[in-house]
């Protein structure tokens, strides 16, 4: 009997502390252990509208595609001649000269997303002296992924070792090639001693590497981690790749149109590129140090199709088991989301699966609005999550959500779902998942907040 009143009132407990308008729930935030609860404390980023947080929002907001034709290499020949490149990127000083002519691509975009981030957290050791030396350093970590690593060098390698032998590979190709040496690179500018790994889940990356970044910190592991994904794929032997698969589209007359979430005449993603970091940290730790506090992480989860290399389960039972166990995660009830950022890559099974997974878990779908930030900066592979995630928590602390664009003609699956088409919409975000899934079978849901004591 005693267990039983006891169970009744917790539910009671829970019942009376969800608002009217789905706050997070009790056990989500005033119940949980300071030393448990992960917030984010600064964010970082490289992308096709540069790398200011706020300009690359401003720039979603206002419904413009970063969909060009490709300028860097030669893409004549491809059937795929576009993409959302970065062009012109600036380092901002952030990477000494020597290394930024040796660094490929992927580790550049690591190591300026990554400072960026932790100047915003007021940990920059330079800028912010004397609050980074209160940091125990064996107790910060980084976990910034990346689904293929060092692209560039990898195809200037093997060029190398075909036209010239392989007297001419570059001692760097291991170093740079390698999907955890972004994180490395970090790690030794920093002095950070902590959880340092890569992991490598395709398009899911980033937020597998947050679901597991938050559990060191949770588990006692860390204090903070600089968190994330990374990927610099536009190039020959990347584009060539995909176009392989047949995963492309090749509207190659009208490029700003061609990644078209859930509209009847999608034919394919297209390639983007960049990346995305938080600065996660207890909020025991950010509040000991006086940090500013821009959202928080409540839960994730990550589960795996089982069923075919590229393609989804068509039922999207993976997608809705990991979205549930994401919520579990998370403490939070599924009336409590108002946000989702989708997958949503635009291609032909994919879009379907997925809603089909979100109806299967939000049987009311009235009270959700649900975008997809791939329509205006591509499909930045194991970036994707990571940028996408900048893009929800700048959501929440505006106010506003960024337009999904080109709903020409919308496909019958995803019907009773707000897909923001064309202009962005004021919206109040409760509690919001990112969606990202990957080649293999990688699935990954991560639910963000607003930041409440």
């Amino acid at each position: 009997m005693q267990t039983l009143n006891s169970r009744r009132a917790f539910s009671s407990s829970r019942a009376a502390t969800r608002s009217r308008t789905g706050a997070v729930s009790c056990r989500a935030s005033a119940v949980r252990d300071p030393s448990k609860r992960v917030v984010i404390t600064g964010i970082g980023l490289c992308s096709v509208f540069g790398n200011d947080p706020d300009t690359f929002y401003d720039r979603l907001l206002a419904g413009e595609s970063g969909v060009q034709a490709i300028d860097r290499f030669d893409a004549s020949e491809f059937p795929t001649r576009f993409a959302a490149q970065i062009k012109n990127f600036d380092d901002e000083g952030l990477i000494d000269r020597k290394n930024a002519r040796r660094y490929d691509d992927c580790l550049k975009y690591t190591m300026v997303s990554g400072k960026k981030a932790l100047a915003m957290a007021g940990l920059d050791k330079e800028a912010n002296a004397s609050a980074f030396s209160q940091l125990d350093l064996t107790r910060c970590g980084v976990l910034v992924g990346s689904g293929m690593g060092g692209l560039s060098v990898f195809q200037d390698g093997v060029k190398n070792l075909v036209e010239k032998g392989f007297k001419k590979i570059s001692p760097f190709f291991i170093p740079y090639a390698i999907t955890n040496m972004g994180g490395a690179l970090l790690a030794i500018d920093t002095g950070f001693m902590g959880p340092n790994y890569s992991i490598s889940t395709a398009c899911a990356t980033a937020n597998y590497a947050y679901v597991s970044a938050a559990n060191h910190i949770r588990n006692g592991d860390a204090d903070v981690m600089v968190v994330g994904g990374s990927e610099a794929p536009i190039i020959p032997v990347g584009l060539g790749g995909f176009v392989a698969c047949r995963a492309l589209s090749t509207r190659n007359d009208e490029p700003q149109k061609a990644s078209r979430p859930w509209d009847v005449d999608r034919d394919g993603f297209v390639m983007g590129e960049g990346a995305g970091v938080f600065v996660f940290e207890s909020l025991e730790h950010a509040q000991k140090r006086g940090a500013n506090i821009i959202a928080e992480y409540l839960g994730g989860a990550v589960t795996c199709d089982a069923h075919h290399m590229t393609d989804p389960r068509a039922d999207g039972l993976g997608v809705s088991t990991c979205i549930n166990l994401a919520l579990k995660d998370a403490g939070v009830e599924r009336e409590q989301i108002n946000y989702i950022n989708a997958h949503a890559t635009s291609t032909l099974v994919g879009d379907i699966a997925e809603v089909k997974a979100i109806k299967k878990v939000f049987t009311d779908t009235s009270n959700i609005k649900m975008n997809a930030t791939k329509s205006m900066i591509g499909h930045c592979l194991g970036a994707a999550a990571g940028i996408e995630a900048v893009a929800v928590v700048k959501a929440i602390t505006s106010g506003w959500l960024h337009p999904t664009l080109n709903q020409d003609n919308l496909v019958e699956e995803v019907a009773g779902i707000d897909t923001v088409p064309g202009e962005k919409k004021q919206h109040t975000v409760t509690a919001a998942i990112s969606n990202s899934f990957g080649f293999g079978g990688h699935n990954s849901a991560v639910v963000f907040a607003p930041f409440k004591p």
